[in-house]
């Protein structure tokens, strides 16, 4: 397996298996003289650690990083950044049957048919514990970040578990934070907490979900033309989180159903330059950013491991039966909000180094 990197001059290699003894990330390209500490990195990580509520695996991990290299007295010294995270409530164990077996919606098949080998312990690579050394990078593209755009902000949240979607009128960024959902509509919390407790408990099933995430106070310029586009580097980066089947920017498959009236989004001149009346592009044209919010969504499946018993094959081709037993997330998209939040620093990052490399700190054109 020899693509683990993402990123062009923001770069990140992640390493490590779900049930192996560490897993971690190897960052190159952070700019010196960052101020940077594993406490500043630990915050991130405490909103994806697992074991938090009872609608989130109940592995007890600290996921506790360290810093290993590329810091010098509290600062980045522009060379590789080693991070690593310790697994310490690993249950091998739980994973004997699916040696032999394929699991129904799970990557063991397609891994073993690649590679003629795999991991069955927690799904080795494609398990979404790699996810806790995106994370972590990402704290590292946060912090890099406050210092180069000082007015960004990036936050995820859940706008749909299964089919119960939030009410927008409803939205309140206040809540986001307080409740086990990231959920910003409070009403929604209460309904999607019985669904859950009913799916976890009594059907013994799992259900998916859709997070977005948004950058404010992005810089316009971001991108290039063509092959360099900032929504297509952003696109795979969501796509290549485990479980994700969907990614949308702005209105995403719902500008399909406008005309070309509704969809364009109207500019004025206000006192500090352009503005937009919409934002139907999810702050991106032509692969460049305009200044607006930078909205993505993206589609995170059930969770593949679940108690129902379904139908599958052995190694050897024959036909059998499955429960997959362990400790698995009942809506893995609960635990993939900060793991966005991750990606998409990661990605602004690496695009205002590479614009600031092409045309440097300043606008190129000016308006009015």
């Amino acid at each position: 397996m020899s693509i683990n990197s993402f990123g062009h001059l923001f770069r990140t290699t992640t390493w490590g298996e779900s049930h192996g003894p560490a897993l971690g990330a190897t960052v190159d390209g952070c700019p010196p003289g960052i101020a940077l500490s594993e406490a500043d990195l630990q915050v991130w990580l405490d909103k994806r650690r697992p074991g938090q509520s009872r609608y989130t695996t109940q592995r007890r991990e600290p996921d506790a990083v360290r810093i290993l290299s590329g810091i010098y007295e509290g600062q980045t010294t522009g060379t590789p950044i080693q991070l690593m995270i310790e697994n310490t409530d690993q249950r091998s164990k739980d994973y004997g049957e699916i040696a032999q077996k394929f699991r129904p919606g799970h990557a063991d098949i397609t891994y073993w048919q690649k590679y003629g080998i795999r991991d069955p312990r927690g799904g080795g690579r494609s398990s979404a514990r790699e996810t806790a050394a995106r994370v972590a990078a990402g704290g590292v593209a946060r912090a890099a970040l406050a210092v180069l755009a000082p007015r960004l902000t990036i936050t995820g949240y859940m706008v749909q578990m299964g089919a119960k979607r939030i009410d927008r009128a409803r939205f309140d960024a206040a809540q986001i934070a307080q409740n086990d959902f990231w959920c910003p509509d409070a009403t929604a919390v209460a309904e999607w907490r019985d669904y859950l407790d009913f799916l976890r408990s009594e059907d013994h099933n799992s259900v998916g979900a859709v997070i977005e995430v948004v950058a404010s106070g992005a810089p316009a310029g971001l991108g290039a033309p063509i092959y360099g586009k900032l929504d297509s580097d952003l696109a795979a980066a969501m796509m290549s989180i485990n479980a994700v089947k969907g990614v949308e920017i702005g209105a995403g498959m719902a500008a399909a159903e406008l005309t070309g009236r509704e969809n364009a989004d109207e500019i004025t001149m206000g006192p500090d330059g352009p503005v937009y009346t919409s934002n139907h592009a999810g702050g991106i044209l032509g692969g460049i950013s305009t200044g607006q919010d930078i909205v993505v969504r993206f589609a995170v499946k059930p969770t593949s491991s679940i108690l129902t018993p379904r139908r599958t094959i052995t190694l050897q081709g024959e036909e059998a039966e499955i429960i997959t037993k362990g400790r698995h997330d009942p809506c893995v998209g609960i635990r993939a909000v900060p793991v966005g939040e991750a990606m998409m620093a990661c990605v602004l990052l690496d695009h205002l180094l590479l614009h600031r490399g092409q045309v440097g700190d300043g606008p190129r054109g000016k308006i009015g």
